[in-house]
C-alpha cells in the first residue's frame, strides 16, 4: 500500500472515529503530496517515489519540532501541546528513529570511513551521516553527535 493510499485510509478512520486533530494532519500531508505530485507530473514525472514521500514527512515533522520549539522558548505550551500531538501522528509514518547511541556509533563509523579527526572536518562527516540516516534520525541530532565525537 502506498503513502497515498495508507493516508486516504486513515482519513476515513479518523472521520469515522471523529478525531480532529488525526483528521487535520492527515489531511495536511494527503495535501502536501497532492502538491508534489502536481510539481512532478510538471516536471516529466508520474508520481512520487518512496524518498521523495519519506522526504515530504521528514519535512513536516522538522517543521513541527521547530514549532514546538519556538512555541515553548514562547510561553505558548498549549500551541507547543498542538504542535507535539500532530508531531507524534506524522511519526508514525516514518521509519522508527535510531537512538542517540544507534546515531553514535553510525556517526562513528563515517568518521573513520573518512579520516576525519578535528572539527574542521565536520562538513566531510555531515553530508554522508545525514545520507545515510535520512528519516531515520533528526539532523539536529545527527549534528550534535557529529559535533560531539569530532571535539572529543
Amino acid at each position: 500500500m502506498s503513502l497515498k493510499d495508507r493516508i486516504t485510509e486513515d482519513i476515513k478512520v479518523a472521520m469515522k472515529a471523529k478525531d480532529k486533530v488525526r483528521l487535520e494532519t492527515v489531511r495536511s500531508i494527503k495535501k502536501v503530496i497532492l502538491e508534489e505530485e502536481a510539481n512532478a507530473r510538471a516536471a516529466g514525472k508520474d508520481s512520487l517515489t518512496e524518498t521523495q514521500e519519506m522526504d515530504i514527512l521528514t519535512r513536516l515533522a522538522k517543521q513541527r519540532r521547530d514549532s514546538i520549539e519556538q512555541y515553548t522558548q514562547a510561553g505558548r505550551q498549549e500551541l507547543a501541546d498542538g504542535e507535539a500531538a500532530e508531531l507524534a501522528i506524522l511519526e508514525e509514518y516514518l521509519p522508527k528513529q535510531l537512538s542517540d547511541e544507534d546515531i553514535a556509533q553510525i556517526v562513528d563509523e563515517i568518521i573513520a570511513q573518512v579520516g576525519a579527526n578535528s572539527p574542521k572536518d565536520m562538513g566531510k562527516v555531515m553530508g554522508p551521516a545525514m545520507q545515510k540516516l535520512k528519516g531515520k534520525a533528526d539532523g539536529k541530532k545527527v549534528q550534535e553527535a557529529v559535533k560531539a565525537r569530532l571535539n572529543s
